[in-house]
C-alpha cells in the first residue's frame, strides 16, 4: 500500500483552496491538446475521494466543450484552473501540479498525446482508481 501525504493548493488569488492526498512520487501528464497547451496544465489525476475543496466553491466557473464530459473549473477572480473533472476519468479529479503549494518529493513528467485523445485516453483510466 502506498503512503499518501496531504498537499494543499489553490488558484493565484487564493479565493479557491483545496487539499489532495498524493504519494511522494508522482507521474504527471503534459498534454498537447489545445486547452492544455494554452494553459500549461500538468495533469495529476487522483481518485475523487482524495480531493477536498477547502474554500471557493462560489468563486468557481465551469467551462465545457466538445462532449461536455470534462468539467473545467476556473477561478472567477484570477482565471486560474487549479483542478477539473477530466473526461478520461470522470470519477476522479485532475489537479494542476503547478497549483500545489509544495511539489511532491519526486515528479516524473510524461508526454501525453491529447491531440489524438480518442486513441490515447484509455491509458489514463487507472489513475482515478484507489490502489490497494
Amino acid at each position: 500500500m502506498e503512503t499518501l501525504t496531504t498537499r494543499t493548493g489553490g488558484c493565484h488569488c487564493g479565493a479557491v483552496r483545496f487539499q489532495v492526498q498524493i504519494p511522494a512520487f508522482v507521474e504527471v501528464e503534459d498534454c498537447n491538446c489545445s486547452i492544455c497547451r494554452k494553459s500549461g496544465f500538468l495533469h495529476l489525476i487522483v481518485p475523487a475521494s482524495r480531493f477536498t475543496l477547502l474554500q471557493g466553491q462560489e468563486s468557481l466557473a465551469e467551462y465545457t466543450f466538445n462532449t461536455g464530459v470534462a468539467k473545467h473549473l476556473f477561478c472567477r477572480v484570477c482565471g486560474i484552473k487549479p483542478f477539473y473533472v477530466p473526461r478520461s476519468n470522470p470519477d476522479g479529479m485532475d489537479i494542476n501540479l503547478r497549483c500545489l503549494d509544495t511539489e511532491p518529493e519526486r515528479v516524473t513528467v510524461v508526454a501525453f498525446d491529447g491531440e489524438n485523445w480518442e486513441a490515447n485516453a484509455a491509458a489514463l483510466a487507472h489513475k482515478s482508481q484507489e490502489t490497494p
